[in-house]
Formats: structure tokens, C-alpha cells, sequence
């Protein structure tokens, strides 16, 4: 379990100790990937954690590289006035590092080549005499298709190649790539912890990791990948009873139409996408209206597949559809091929409202007064009388969001708008404390691409969810979203 469970005053991991994290590799091995990724988790585990890039801070201070004298990139000899430059930024970088720990930062993670053995034993050294814990992280790669679709889809991007044509864009890069080689020292020592990654999970080899949180990191590592997916998060139809958290009732009428809907918009913005082709996989709970959402899905592909065909099981569940409810889900006009896969997960149920189940907040301040002032002070830690916290949800979706790292497929997440919220605020790097803030309507596809720098992240609106909240048509109060803040999410014209 790791949501933040073992804090003290200070935020920190108290057991943990400091931990500097030196990446090593050649360039586009995917340590920028792996850090951020890294970052995100520990971030979201209620760590104090901060990526320091070399070439994020040269950038800064010195500009792209147009503006650097043409023996920067090169490894060797150097003009004394190029030295003074390379050297100002490592020492700008180091002070950072000096700086994150010292204001109470507990992780640091020092994204560069660090290609030479004595240049990051230099390092090491200077922090492990302060007491910090060094942890080598090596990113090796000899897949050619992952180092140009590095190159093409990070590298020539940045700053530094802005205006190229981005066939010289990737001639320069493997210029830069061939001179480090000459130079580079892969990782053979022994004196520091250390992890080494080949072809960005492929295969992680570790020495002398130890503790909680190195181990937890160690974990983490083992099941990420750099491959390109989208993500896409809407949430389940209205269900005839709404109100309630014990009653897990069917889709209503207008539920169905809404999973309709949202099939026929998810086929036409994947075809605008160009990735038709591509299997799409669907994650939902184990709650009907959840799962149900889904069959607009399945039917299509199994009309497309054979069309004799009326009835169809889940993975995870034998249920097949009643005849009822294929005409019911059935699509209203024809759709292109779909290939799908649709998984139910148990660790993906709604929050448990507990003794608050089925009541308004006017209700629910009214009749446990202390108990809604207690839950207004921290809605994320506060737990209702046999009801979760934010914190328990996180906690439990955590085997979740390591699928989530693994899965390397086109991924719908049709959920409750609870465990969205924490799987959002994951992936785009929220803190917990604003979880329960997250507006996540019904009506909205949002749409979230993992990229090296971060996520990229789009809201489309394909339903009608003004209407539901003048209906007040929440799922329950702890799923309600009225009055709660949209994320900041590119929002296309339409």
C-alpha cells in the first residue's frame, strides 16, 4: 500500500531517508520518460519529490542550442570558454538538488547522461558524506525502433531544434548520440545501489537496493513502458436507482442512450485519431451500471465480427446480454470494425458513502453536523461512520494504477466519478488533498496521452450533463460533482 500512510509533520517518509537518484544512459534511452514517471508515483505516494534535468536547466539559463558554441554538445576537448559554460550548469544543477533537500525535499531524481564513471562518483560522494542515500539509475537500450521513436517524438521537439527540418533534427541528434558513445562508461561499480533498465522495461537488473522506499521504487520500475497509448475516462450511464450506494441497479432508459452515445463518440474520435485499427481496451467496475456502459461496445464488434451472433460474456464475469438489453444497447447506425477487450475490476467501485448513502450535503449537514464539519476541514482523510475516505480509495486502487503503468493498449476507463478522480489526479500529478475537488461530469470524455515531459490532456464534452445536474442525477453523494472545480484540461474548439 502506498498512498500516504506514514508521514510525519514534516511530509517526509520518516524511515526513508533522503534519496538522490542519479540517471545514467546515453541520450534518448528514455531516462526523461522514466523520471517523470518515477516522480509522478512518488508524488502520488505522499513523497516529496522533485526531477532536476540538466538540459531543462540549460535551456533555462542559457537558451536553446543555437545560442551555444558549436563544441557544446561535443564530448573531448573544449574551449576554455565552452568549459566555463558546461561546468556553470552543473553546478547550477547541483545547487538545485542542495537546495530541494534542504527545504524539506525527500526525493530527488538528477535527470542527465552522467555518462562518465568519474563524473557521477564525484557526485555521489559529495551527497553521500551529507548523509543522502545515492541510488544509480542506468537506462540502457539497444532497440533501435525505441531510440528513433525517442528522437522523433521527444528530442526533436525541445527547444533546441525548434524551426529544423526534422529529418536534419534527428541527423544532428544521432551526431550528438555518436560522440557520447565514444565516451560513455556504463554502469560497473559496485560501491553505490544501483538499478539498471534495458529497453525502458524490457528486462531491470538491481544491486544492494534496501528499504521501503527504494524497494517501492525498485517496484515501480519493473512496470512501466514508453510505448504511445491514449487513455480516455468517462463515466458510467445514470442508473435507475441513483441515490443509492447498496443498490446496484441497471441503467435507466436515458443510461442507455448515454452508453450509446458514448460508444459512437469514443469510434469517431479514435477515427479522427487514426487509430481505428488499434484494439481498445475497456476497464470497468464490477457495478451494472459501470459494466453495462460497456456493452454499446461489445455489441458493435460482435454485430461487425457476426452479426448472427446476439449474446456475448465479459472478462471477468458470465453474464451474457438478455435479449432486452442487445436491443437496448444495440447501435443506431452502422460502425466500423471495433476490436475490443473489456476486463471488470473490483478495485474500481465507487467510494462507500457509509451511513451517508443516499443523502444530499443539505441533508447530510443537517443531520451529522459534526461529522460534515469534520469532512469540510479534509474531505480527503476524513472517513464518514462505516463509509471510505479518499485515502482508503486510493489506497485501494492501487493495484490499478500499476495496470495502468503496464497496460501498453488504447485504454477506456468507464467509471464512478470517485475512483476517476484519484486515477486523474495520478496521472496529471495533483495532490491528494485536491482529489475530492475534481469536477468529473457526466457528459465528458477526457482524454490523457503519457509523454516524456508529463501527460498531455484534452476534455470533450459529447453528452448532455448540464441536463443531469439540473436532474440531479448523481450517482450518490459522495459521487456528486456539482459545485466541484474542472482540472486544467485542454479544452478543443468545437
Amino acid at each position: 500500500m502506498v498512498a500516504p500512510l506514514y508521514t510525519t509533520d514534516s511530509g517526509l517518509l520518516f524511515h526513508a531517508g533522503k534519496i538522490l537518484i542519479i540517471t545514467i544512459g546515453l541520450p534518448a534511452r528514455g531516462k526523461t520518460h522514466i523520471s517523470r514517471a518515477l516522480e509522478r508515483y512518488l508524488r502520488w505516494m505522499g513523497v516529496k519529490t522533485q526531477v532536476v534535468s540538466l538540459g531543462d536547466y540549460r535551456r533555462k539559463t542559457l537558451g536553446g542550442a543555437q545560442k551555444l558554441p558549436p563544441d557544446y554538445f561535443t564530448l573531448g576537448e573544449k574551449t576554455p570558454e565552452t568549459m566555463a559554460l558546461r561546468n556553470g550548469v552543473s553546478q547550477g544543477c547541483e545547487q538545485t538538488i542542495w537546495d530541494y533537500f534542504e527545504t524539506g525535499g525527500q526525493v530527488v531524481i538528477y535527470d542527465a547522461n552522467n555518462g562518465t564513471r568519474e563524473a557521477r562518483q564525484t557526485l555521489a560522494e559529495k551527497f553521500d558524506k551529507a548523509g543522502i542515500h545515492v541510488v544509480m539509475l542506468e537506462s540502457l537500450c539497444d532497440n533501435q525502433e525505441i531510440i528513433e521513436r525517442n528522437i522523433r517524438s521527444v528530442k526533436i521537439s525541445s527547444p533546441d531544434y525548434r524551426g529544423w527540418d526534422p529529418d536534419k533534427a534527428v541527423e544532428d541528434y544521432y551526431g550528438r548520440i555518436r560522440d557520447h558513445e565514444k565516451y560513455y562508461e556504463p554502469v560497473e561499480e559496485t560501491t553505490w545501489p544501483f538499478i539498471r533498465i534495458i529497453n525502458v522495461g524490457e528486462k531491470i537488473m538491481v544491486n544492494d537496493i534496501q528499504g521501503y522506499l527504494q524497494s517501492r521504487i525498485v517496484f515501480f520500475l519493473m512496470n512501466i513502458h514508453n510505448r504511445y497509448r491514449t487513455i480516455y475516462f468517462a463515466r458510467s450511464g445514470q442508473s435507475l436507482i441513483e441515490h443509492s450506494y447498496k443498490a446496484d441497479s441497471d441503467l435507466s432508459p436515458p443510461g442507455w442512450d448515454y452508453a450509446e452515445r458514448l460508444k459512437e463518440f469514443v469510434v469517431e474520435r479514435r477515427a479522427k485519431q487514426g487509430l481505428s485499427d488499434r484494439r481498445l481496451v475497456i476497464w470497468t467496475s464490477t457495478r451494472r451500471r459501470a459494466h453495462h456502459t460497456a456493452w454499446p461496445f461489445q455489441a458493435a464488434a460482435q454485430a461487425s465480427a457476426s452479426p448472427s451472433v446476439s449474446t456475448f460474456g465479459f472478462q471477468g464475469s458470465s453474464e451474457p446480454l438478455t435479449p432486452d438489453a442487445t436491443t437496448a444497447a444495440a447501435p443506431r447506425t452502422s460502425t466500423p470494425s471495433l476490436n475490443v477487450k473489456v476486463i471488470e475490476k473490483p478495485q474500481m467501485s465507487e467510494i462507500n458513502p457509509g451511513i451517508w448513502d443516499g443523502l444530499s450535503p443539505d441533508q447530510a449537514r443537517k443531520y451529522y453536523p459534526a461529522d460534515w464539519e469534520r469532512f469540510s476541514k479534509d474531505p480527503y482523510a476524513f472517513r464518514a461512520p462505516r463509509a471510505e475516505s479518499y485515502h482508503d480509495l486510493s489506497v485501494r486502487l492501487e493495484p490499478v494504477l500499476i495496470e495502468l503503468e503496464r497496460e501498453k493498449e488504447d485504454l477506456l476507463i468507464i467509471g464512478h466519478a470517485s475512483v476517476i478522480r484519484c486515477l486523474l489526479a495520478y496521472l496529471i500529478g495533483l495532490p491528494a488533498s485536491e482529489i475530492p475537488a475534481i469536477e468529473i461530469a457526466r457528459g465528458d470524455l477526457l482524454e490523457v496521452v503519457p509523454a516524456s515531459y508529463g501527460v498531455h490532456s484534452q476534455r470533450f464534452t459529447f453528452g448532455t450533463a448540464q441536463a443531469d445536474d439540473e436532474s440531479n442525477f448523481y450517482e450518490n453523494y459522495a459521487e456528486d460533482t456539482k459545485g466541484k472545480r474542472k482540472v486544467a484540461l485542454e479544452v478543443p474548439e468545437p
